[in-house]
Parts: C-alpha cells; sequence; structure tokens
C-alpha cells in the first residue's frame, strides 16, 4: 500500500468537508485504496443513490453529515449524523441519500 492520498496529512480537519456536494450526483474521493482495504468519502445529493450490490468485503459506513439510508438484505436503516452500520461482505447492499448525505466508507477484504 502507498499509505493516503488525495488528503492532507499532519493537519487537523473535519473529515466531511473534504468531499463536496454536487447537485444529481454521487462523488466519491478515494484515500486508501489496496487489496485488503479501502477507503473513501462520498457525498450523495438527495435522492441519488448507489444500486444493489455485492462487496467481496465487510464494508463499513459512518454517517458524516445529513441522512442515508442503508439497504442490506432488503431491510432498510437510517443513518444519521455520527452513526454507523456495516454491510456485510456478500450480502445485497445499497446506499440512498435521504437527504443529502456523507458518508466514509471502509472496505476491509
Amino acid at each position: 500500500m502507498t499509505g493516503m492520498k488525495n488528503i492532507n496529512k499532519a493537519e487537523v480537519m473535519v473529515l466531511k468537508e473534504q468531499v463536496a456536494y454536487q447537485d444529481g450526483q454521487v462523488v466519491s474521493k478515494t484515500l486508501a485504496q489496496n487489496e485488503h482495504v479501502s477507503v473513501t468519502l462520498f457525498s450523495f445529493d438527495k435522492g441519488e443513490e448507489i444500486s444493489t450490490h455485492k462487496s467481496g468485503g465487510d464494508a463499513f459506513v459512518t454517517c458524516l453529515d445529513g441522512v442515508g439510508k442503508v439497504t442490506i438484505d432488503g431491510v432498510e436503516y437510517i443513518l444519521n449524523e455520527g452513526e454507523s452500520i456495516v454491510m456485510p461482505a456478500k450480502h445485497p447492499h445499497a446506499v440512498f441519500g435521504q437527504e443529502k448525505f456523507k458518508m466514509l466508507l471502509v472496505v476491509i477484504s
């Protein structure tokens, strides 16, 4: 792994300010990625989504701003700022911007 990218080091920051909202879009910013782990920031405009899919690793989501809806195996969970959920590997899941929504996604394979 080459370490963290796309983010300042040795600097105090507010994580949710590191990815911007864009009208009608889901925006992602990769902070680290290799065969074992990926760390990505996402922003969702209200009503935008990542449709149902499966991941090879456990996906840990933390809501940084707004309100998101995470669906795992057909069950819906609402995430508010500061709340987290794990989407288990190989289970169908989706993420939806219930309101404008920012999240940190950490996938461990």
